[in-house]
């Protein structure tokens, strides 16, 4: 099994689906998987719940799959900075 992958969208295929619990590391907007988020966000699954210390900010981190309305439910130790989060 090859475990080097040419891109995020590659590494996601047959792997992401609507309704999974996602763990995103990092801690703030540091050491966050900003390339998978991205590829999340592209490929529209839907109903996400996310673990992760915190939901981003509005434009950047988890805060764009909140944009896009993918994220189903957040948890999460703090959100404070993510107006997006709070509006939902």
């Amino acid at each position: 099994m090859n475990k080097i992958y040419g891109s995020a969208a590659e590494a996601l295929e047959g792997v992401l689906s609507d309704g999974m619990l996602i763990a995103a590391g990092g801690f703030g907007l540091c050491g966050i998987p900003e390339l998978l988020l991205q590829a999340i966000k592209d490929n529209g699954a839907k109903d996400l719940t996310f673990a992760s210390n915190n939901a981003g900010v509005d434009d950047f981190g988890i805060g764009i799959l909140l944009q896009s309305r993918q994220v189903k439910k957040m948890i999460s130790s703090y959100v404070g900075e993510n107006a997006e989060f709070m509006r939902q």
